[in-house]
């Protein structure tokens, strides 16, 4: 008699044990401003001043006192001119300061008039004079000290990934170093004597049952994407014994193994017995399709453990359950704590009438009336739906879908990097 199937885990519960394995790496890496795109900070960012540091002039035009401009054509003199980069003298009663755009406010001045609204009179001697064609308000095109950000103020957390606009946030406060996780070293390798490397073998002398690796090029690239150090095992042949070599061998350098292919339970899927004999493994069937087979463990090495983790061999499988697990899972290891891609409500514009008792990810695509389109073949193996689709529908268990419903849309840019 076969043993009982045990039921399937939700997609939830599983990215829940994984992240409870997801300790942070341990050591950090200073690197400069400029190269720390992508990285997680391990320190927080705390301003020793304010942004900006004093009242300054968010337009090209003129510094008055209100109460000196009670009318539209009010001329007032010249008494200096102030360009970004240098302090200008307090505004003296009853006249006007040429500014420009960051130039710091002068004491005594109230409000900035933007040029447009002026007129310059020239004057045969000194600075002239200006025709004030428009009443001011008190504080207006002033920008105030401080109203970015305040001496003291933790500006980036740290666990914050960094994008181009917080890095040009760092540099704001002065920070040309920056205290980052360090990168996740990460082996990959795929399984398989179907497999061929693109180039090795031209398509018209592929013997029959081959298949081109695909798995592997683009799980690199979201791995690096991600911040990883990968080392490319390549491909391991169906042996046991090579499978087992190649385990220990990444076990010893890297932070987390990852595989595709390999870990269903046929005669030729060595993966679950190879990582048992080095060390432990979990044999999961996860509750969403695509997808199903999933594997996590760790191998014992000096100092600790790599953990190992391995995907199904399909490629929509494959890419998925990365998304959905091993991406959070790199994050935090990384120090990152928010790791959930955002869905957002978007009308589907599709029929899928037939509900599955897994939690399903459809691949769809925005149309040009803000709904999703539906690609034609929801197939594990059609990686033209990801190539085609801007991101998944997260429909769960049991659920039919009509045109004109709201779904769950979460975006390939919320699962890819």
């Amino acid at each position: 008699m076969r043993p009982a199937m045990k039921p399937l885990k939700p997609l939830d519960e599983a990215l829940a044990d994984l992240l409870a394995q997801a300790r942070p790496l341990p050591c950090t890496d200073t690197v400069t401003t400029f190269d720390a795109d992508g990285r997680v900070l391990a320190q927080s960012c705390v301003s020793a001043l304010q942004v900006p540091p004093q009242d300054n002039s968010s337009m090209d035009g003129y510094a008055v006192r209100c109460a000196d401009v009670a009318a539209a054509g009010v001329v007032l003199p010249l008494s200096q001119r102030i360009p970004a980069g240098s302090a200008g003298d307090p505004l003296l009663p009853g006249t006007a300061a040429r500014i420009f755009t960051g130039a710091p406010v002068p004491a005594g001045a109230d409000a900035i008039l933007m040029q447009e609204d002026c007129e310059a009179l020239a004057a045969a001697d000194g600075l002239g004079s200006v025709r004030i064609n428009a009443v001011p308000q008190a504080g207006q095109w002033i920008r105030s000290a401080g109203e970015d950000i305040t001496r003291g103020a933790v500006v980036l957390s740290a666990g914050t990934r960094l994008t181009p606009a917080e890095l040009g946030l760092a540099a704001s406060i002065g920070l040309h170093q920056l205290q980052v996780a360090r990168r996740p070293r990460v082996a990959l390798f795929s399984t398989g004597d179907e497999l061929v490397m693109p180039g090795e073998v031209p398509p018209e002398q592929m013997r029959p049952g081959a298949i081109y690796n695909s798995n592997r090029f683009f799980l690199r690239a979201m791995l690096l994407r991600l911040g990883c150090e990968v080392t490319d095992f390549g491909i391991v042949p169906d042996r046991r014994d090579a499978t087992i070599d190649a385990l220990r061998q990444a076990s010893s350098a890297h932070d987390l193994i990852l595989t595709s292919g390999g870990v269903s339970v046929g005669e030729e899927d060595h993966i679950k017995p190879a990582v048992e004999t080095l060390g432990t493994l979990d044999l999961w069937q996860i509750a969403m399709k695509p997808g199903k087979p999933f594997a996590y463990g760790q191998i014992p090495r000096e100092g600790g453990a790599a953990h190992f983790m391995g995907l199904p061999g399909n490629p929509v499988s494959s890419f998925l359950t990365f998304a959905l697990l091993v991406r959070p899972f790199v994050l935090r290891l990384q120090g990152v704590q928010d790791v959930a891609p955002q869905a957002v409500a978007v009308r589907a514009d599709f029929h899928w009438p037939k509900a599955d008792k897994r939690r399903e990810f459809l691949r769809v695509r925005l149309n040009a009336a803000g709904g999703l389109d539906l690609f034609s073949n929801q197939s594990s193996g059609v990686l033209t739906s990801a190539a085609w689709g801007d991101g998944v529908v997260d429909n769960p268990a049991g659920q039919t879908i009509a045109p004109g419903d709201t779904v769950q849309f979460i975006a390939f840019s919320e699962l890819l990097g």
